[in-house]
């Protein structure tokens, strides 16, 4: 008798181990663990950077466009000032047409995966008419739109709108139509 129970503990005693030192590992892995980003937000955060770069660069152009004004250099000025300025994207249906498999009006902000007629309508009224003024606009302000409308709008998720405003503003359609192929078009 003494021999089965001394050979009980000899099994109870590294199973007890066991388990109290899987919870302390499970407690320190918790403790340790990184925050992660889908690929959706990821993607977001680079087009914003890629925004602000852009907007920072337009600026400091228009910066030296000034100082070189002030300077007495006008036609400079004049020049770096509408080269600045005219910075729209040429649309290519025929491109999109291919890609998307339907014909796409330029700035028709219902290629976009979720924005249906109302919803780009309450864009357009919020001054947000082009793929380009969508693609620049924060989540949170297209939050706003939607809020604006009322509880009808809250079931959309306009996360991933801005990145394909901007693929569609930059003629990346073969891009958008993968990425909305990818994601099923918007019902994950």
């Amino acid at each position: 008798m003494d021999f089965i129970q001394m050979n009980i503990w000899c099994l109870i005693i590294p199973l007890l181990v066991g388990v109290i030192c899987a919870y302390l590992g499970y407690l320190i892995g918790k403790k340790n663990k990184k925050v992660s980003i889908d690929e959706a937000e990821w993607i977001l955060i680079q087009e914003k950077n890629r925004i602000l770069k852009a907007n920072l660069e337009a600026c400091n152009d228009k910066l030296s466009a000034a100082s070189a004004l002030a300077a007495g250099t006008a036609t400079t000025a004049v020049a770096s000032l509408t080269t600045t300025t005219n910075t729209e994207k040429y649309f290519d249906s025929a491109a999109a047409k291919a890609a998307m498999g339907k014909p796409i009006k330029q700035d028709d902000l219902k290629i976009v995966e979720g924005i249906g007629p109302k919803i780009a309508g309450m864009f357009h009224d919020s001054g947000i008419s082009t793929w380009k003024a969508l693609s620049e606009v924060a989540v949170a302000k297209c939050h706003e739109v939607l809020d604006k409308a009322g509880n009808r709008y809250k079931m959309h998720d306009p996360a991933s709108w801005p990145m394909q405003a901007k693929m569609a503003y930059e003629g990346k359609w073969e891009e958008l139509a993968k990425w909305q192929h990818k994601h099923k078009h918007g019902k994950l």
